[in-house]
């Protein structure tokens, strides 16, 4: 199982390189990008296990992955950093843990890519869809709570995966998010292609 996984997840990566070379063709002055995939995570629930392991995973892969512990050092302003990453990226992958929504960051990171309206992969790490809700402290204006809310939905009724840290099978998880991440990328980069390549047709008229 491991092997046909980390097999499938290769292919994907090959298919990856080939649809961006004939993109880079189209688009050879085009800045290269800060990152392929925002992950966005609580850190006191993931960053040391599932969020570590699917960054360093992706970018063993050839990816430019973002997390905020790997990729911001000591005086870095926080969403200086962030705020472009989650422009510039193709894709979102956001870690829900029981801790999540308790962070003014995560959720802000969140809407933040629904409102770039960037593709995002739910994971419901120790945690069901149902249990995420926004809490209001009083700190948080009701435009924001409505922000927040708006995302947190469109995220929980977004086709995810589920992962149990204390029953789960961390290397079939890993290989099931990898693959999961590579496939979006290739059809993002497929419609990307085809747009430019709609665009360019449409210019000769």
């Amino acid at each position: 199982m491991q092997q046909s996984c980390s097999s499938s997840a290769k292919n994907l990566c090959r298919k990856l390189v080939q649809v961006r070379t004939r993109n880079s063709i189209q688009a050879a002055a085009k800045t290269r990008p800060i990152c392929d995939v925002f992950i966005n995570h609580r850190g006191i629930d993931t960053k040391r296990t599932i969020a570590g392991l699917l960054h360093d995973h992706l970018f063993r892969l050839g990816l430019r992955p973002f997390l905020d512990s790997r990729n911001m050092k000591p005086g870095d302003w926080l969403f200086g950093k962030i705020k472009p990453a989650i422009g510039d990226c193709k894709l979102g992958v956001a870690i829900f843990s029981p801790n999540y929504c308790e962070s003014y960051f995560c959720l802000q990171e969140l809407a933040l890519l629904m409102e770039n309206k960037k593709r995002v992969i739910p994971i419901f790490c120790d945690v069901k869809p149902s249990q995420l809700q926004v809490m209001d402290y009083g700190i948080r204006s009701g435009e924001q709570l409505q922000m927040f809310k708006w995302a947190l939905e469109e995220a929980k009724y977004t086709f995810g995966l589920t992962f149990d840290t204390s029953k789960g099978d961390w290397s079939e998880f890993l290989n099931s998010a990898t693959e999961a991440v590579f496939k979006n990328l290739v059809e993002l980069e497929a419609e990307s292609s085809n747009r430019r390549s709609t665009y360019i047709l449409q210019g000769r008229e």
